[in-house]
């Protein structure tokens, strides 16, 4: 019998702008691919705000704006990270976001996360159906109409 997975609310961003999606790398783990910014929620926090919260910690700016959630998929996480093994359930909700007005076309930001701060270099990049993120994050770019 195998042990049930432990479970998370996740939430994944698409911030998109001028047909093109929000990306970034990881500058010190190129192997952790091309990514959008995505995170865990806090106990009882609403995907809604999550969403927000993640997409400003993660890309050190503020005014992002949810356009619409485009819905929710499980996703059977499994990575090992610095030695340690994770194999869990994460219930992905998965948001669509407008950025505020100033972003520029690329930037690096420290991030602090669970597991150690990290830099993450953003740039945009066009939308197409051969877009392939990090993870499955790509999962539902192609079931709504990006503007």
């Amino acid at each position: 019998m195998t042990a049930e997975l432990a479970r998370f609310g996740k939430v994944l961003c698409y911030v998109v702008r001028d047909g093109r999606l929000l990306v970034f790398r990881h500058r010190d783990y190129p192997e952790a691919g091309v990514q959008v910014p995505a995170g865990t929620l806090r106990p009882d926090e609403p995907p809604e705000d999550g969403a927000v919260r993640e997409t400003e910690e993660e890309t050190g700016r503020r005014g992002f704006r949810i356009i619409a959630k485009a819905g929710m998929f499980e996703y059977e996480f499994r990575d090992t990270f610095n030695g340690v093994e994770r194999h869990e359930l994460h219930e992905r909700h998965v948001f669509h976001l407008a950025p505020p007005p100033d972003l520029p076309e690329s930037w690096s930001h420290l991030a602090e996360e669970g597991n150690g701060d990290f830099w993450f270099e953003f740039s945009w990049m066009p939308i197409t159906a051969e877009l392939a993120l990090a993870g499955e994050q790509h999962a539902y770019l192609d079931r709504f109409a990006l503007k």
